[in-house]
């Protein structure tokens, strides 16, 4: 058995600790799990980022004990167990890592997905949204695309770009209607980072969604993933997809958890009587992440150059009965639309590469 994370213990957390702490350690680990054990290296639990996202769903607090949200009967493998058999556990069961135990069930290492299959290729299209003027950005704008301000040494969509091909996509879109001739100038047709990219212009803009009715019929076979160009975010594209297909949805959005402080005490009433009294209340929210996963019956319903916003396609998928899912990114995510966002990239940038 050669395909093993030897460092397992990168990827370890306590029983108590919190839900967002287990987090920020599946984040940091290349494995992208957390093993739950005691002081004795004993296995408790896995912990996955999709068990965290059920956990949100279900408006469990991120400062709750992981041992409320972890598998405590997951699929181990003993060191006499071949890659063989630990890759058929990985292919019915969709695991990532399978950990490798004594017969008192202490940890002794993991075997890696990744490892042994090496990496995944899709062959869905990406349409990567780089039509916007930018306004707020200005002056940053007033000569350069968004997507081309660099973030770091390279652009913001340069970043995505190369994300997506890492992960094993290689059939990129890209729409325009600012400065279209910069963009095309910097990103040519993709041979310099291994992938095939065609434009596709908007004469007029057609709305968050509109480029989608611009795709070529061979591009709308599969799923396409849809994100805006002014994103930063190392979102696993792998996972997004496979919740996508695993749920059969017509469409999927990402979404990020937003919380709100009212500064004031609430009050609430029956009538005239106090009922309760909530001293600066917070609110959790989720809000689009605009990246999403749009399927062909959805793709279908638009016609050729039609204008129209992600947010009225997925709710018209919606009132004609369609499956549209919502997918929580436990990853880091920014919108950079403001001058400050900007800053703040240059700062994230740094822990990301």
């Amino acid at each position: 058995m050669n395909s093993t994370v030897s460092d397992w213990r990168k990827a370890a957390v306590f029983a108590d600790f919190t839900i967002r702490q287990t987090l920020q350690v599946i984040n940091q680990s290349a494995v992208k799990v957390a093993l739950v054990v005691d002081q004795d290296d004993t296995l408790l639990g896995i912990v996955t980022d999709g068990d965290i996202r059920r956990a949100l769903l279900n408006n469990i607090e991120m400062t709750a004990p992981v041992s409320e949200v972890m598998n405590r009967k997951p699929i181990t493998a003993k060191a006499s167990t071949s890659d063989r058999q630990i890759k058929q556990w990985m292919d019915k069961g969709h695991l990532l890592v399978v950990p490798v135990v004594t017969e008192s069930n202490k940890v002794m290492k993991l075997v890696s997905l990744h490892q042994l299959v090496g990496k995944k290729t899709h062959d869905n299209a990406v349409l990567l949204m780089a039509g916007g003027f930018g306004k707020r950005l200005s002056p940053l704008t007033n000569d350069c695309p968004k997507p081309l301000l660099k973030v770091g040494e390279k652009p913001i969509l340069e970043i995505t770009l190369k994300n997506f091909a890492d992960a094993g996509f290689s059939t990129f879109y890209i729409s325009t209607h600012y400065m279209p001739e910069k963009i095309r100038r910097y990103f040519g047709d993709g041979s310099r980072w291994g992938v095939n990219i065609e434009y596709l212009h908007e004469e007029q803009p057609l709305g968050t969604a509109g480029a989608l009715s611009l795709l070529p019929e061979q591009a709308k076979r599969k799923d396409v993933i849809v994100m805006n160009g002014d994103i930063l975010t190392n979102v696993d594209v792998n996972k997004l997809l496979a919740f996508h297909q695993d749920n059969q949805a017509d469409a999927t959005m990402c979404v990020r958890e937003y919380v709100s402080q009212i500064p004031y005490g609430v009050i609430e009433t029956d009538g005239y009587k106090i009922t309760q009294i909530k001293e600066k209340p917070s609110y959790q929210h989720f809000v689009n992440a605009g990246i999403y996963v749009v399927s062909k019956r959805v793709l279908d319903s638009l016609s050729v150059g039609q204008r129209i916003d992600m947010t009225t396609l997925l709710e018209d998928c919606i009132a004609d009965k369609g499956s549209v899912s919502v997918y929580p990114i436990l990853d880091y995510w920014l919108d950079i639309g403001h001058l400050d966002d900007f800053r703040q990239a240059q700062t994230d940038i740094k822990a990301l590469t």
